[in-house]
């Protein structure tokens, strides 16, 4: 089919995910099919900011028709932030339409989706924007309570891990402290957590204060390992969400962590430069070491091995449905729908695709992509608390479990009692 009803753009931006290449591939079989063109733009708005056309491909049937099966992504993908500075929105306008770009498909997280949305508006409805969210984080508040597409591969590949380090945590009579990615919130590791059973799993949405403190965190951990020892086990695993780092004094953190605090394009901290998992090892093993102990603690962190994985059916099947839709979205009449004439999130809703208004996900006390928590008053939460192994305030009130767990750190009843007083 001749490809000469337009050019339809499609780039990559923030970290990867699972199923990236299946949208990719989807969206240019079906551009062709429409009898459209289908150009890859690679590295996300990098290039686009400076002016430069030449990190493009042309992308035919034959180039995508095998690759929804494999991890990464084809474009590459960037943190570019197009929106930094007035001048460089500019440029990436100008930049597409020399490229003579009028549909716009744009595959990423929060940040890529503010970045869409905002060149949707800028080029006043000369390019139209279809945003398909992706985040193995899981934080976008999609309509029908849907996953952002990678989560489901991310959480089955990380259970798989978490597993194989809960066993030989059970051989070796030791613990494990685990970091799983979650910018902001817990989504991610309280799914691992959940999904593969480990003793503990610590979210930011657990702590309803704006800052907490690093001894806050380590109480609950170290509270763990000594209810778990009552019952005869020496071993576990944590799972902790790396949002919590955000929310712990950033000057606590500095001095503690011994680095300074780094941020990218977007302004957000790099959390994957920060070694939380180190941090709270050294923190509980200096512990257990002022009342003699040697406690072995190993730590670790999960989230790059994840976001490459090729995706696992779910999220093939539904990340080809997002790209089609991506597709039927540019190609369906604007007058349609005034709030998404110029652009729009394209999501899947009972089966079906619904274009979602970019200004319906903004969070309006920020400008900014909304962002979905943990909801810790939910069913699917509460499972999860039940089964994992932490102090809890009735443990402190039944006096031989008080007395048995201020054995176990060689301290007197009333002394654990309080300083290990839950506060949530």
């Amino acid at each position: 089919m001749a490809n000469n009803n337009g050019r339809i753009g499609i780039l990559v931006g923030g970290g990867p995910a699972p199923g990236i290449n299946s949208v990719i591939s989807a969206a240019v079989i079906e551009a062709i099919n429409s009898g459209y063109a289908a150009i890859g733009i690679k590295n996300g708005y990098e290039y686009l900011v400076k002016g430069d056309t030449s990190q493009t491909v042309n992308l035919a049937i034959e180039d995508v028709t095998y690759i929804h099966t494999q991890g990464g992504s084809i474009l590459h993908t960037s943190r570019t932030n197009p929106t930094k500075r007035k001048e460089d929105l500019e440029t990436c306008i100008a930049t597409l339409k020399k490229l003579d770009i009028s549909h716009l498909i744009t595959i990423g997280g929060d940040d890529t989706s503010y970045g869409a949305s905002e060149i949707a508006r800028a080029a006043g409805g000369a390019i139209r924007v279809a945003h398909v969210p992706k985040t193995i984080d899981n934080d976008l508040p999609l309509p029908g309570d849907m996953p952002t597409f990678g989560y489901e591969t991310a959480r089955h590949v990380g259970a798989g891990i978490v597993m194989n380090l809960k066993e030989d945590s059970r051989t070796t009579n030791r613990w494990y402290f685990i970091v799983a990615m979650g910018r902001h919130a817990g989504h991610l590791a309280l799914g691992i957590g959940k999904a593969s059973v480990s003793t503990i799993t610590l979210i930011p949405e657990e702590f309803p204060q704006s800052t907490i403190s690093l001894s806050e965190v380590c109480d609950v951990l170290e509270g763990a390992i000594l209810k778990r020892r009552i019952s005869g086990r020496p071993d576990g695993v944590a799972i902790i969400a790396e949002g919590i780092t955000s929310k712990l004094n950033m000057d606590d953190l500095r001095a503690i962590s011994g680095v300074e605090i780094p941020r990218d394009e977007y302004g957000n901290i790099r959390l994957a430069d920060l070694p939380l998992a180190r941090i709270l090892r050294e923190e509980v093993e200096r512990r257990f070491r002022e009342r003699g102990e040697v406690m072995g603690i190993v730590d670790g962190t999960l989230g790059y091995e994840l976001r490459s994985a090729p995706p696992i059916p779910f999220d093939i099947d539904y990340t080809r449905t997002l790209g089609h839709g991506a597709v039927n979205f540019l190609l369906s009449d604007p007058e349609d729908n005034p709030d998404t004439a110029q652009g729009a999130m394209i999501c899947i809703v009972d089966g079906e695709r619904k274009a979602v208004a970019f200004e319906d996900m903004r969070d309006p006390a920020t400008g900014k992509t909304s962002i979905r928590l943990v909801d810790t008053k939910s069913l699917y939460y509460d499972v999860a608390r039940r089964y994992m192994i932490r102090l809890e305030q009735s443990d402190l009130e039944d006096d031989e479990t008080l007395a048995k767990l201020a054995d176990s750190a060689s301290m007197q009843p009333d002394a654990f009692k309080r300083r290990f007083a839950v506060k949530s």
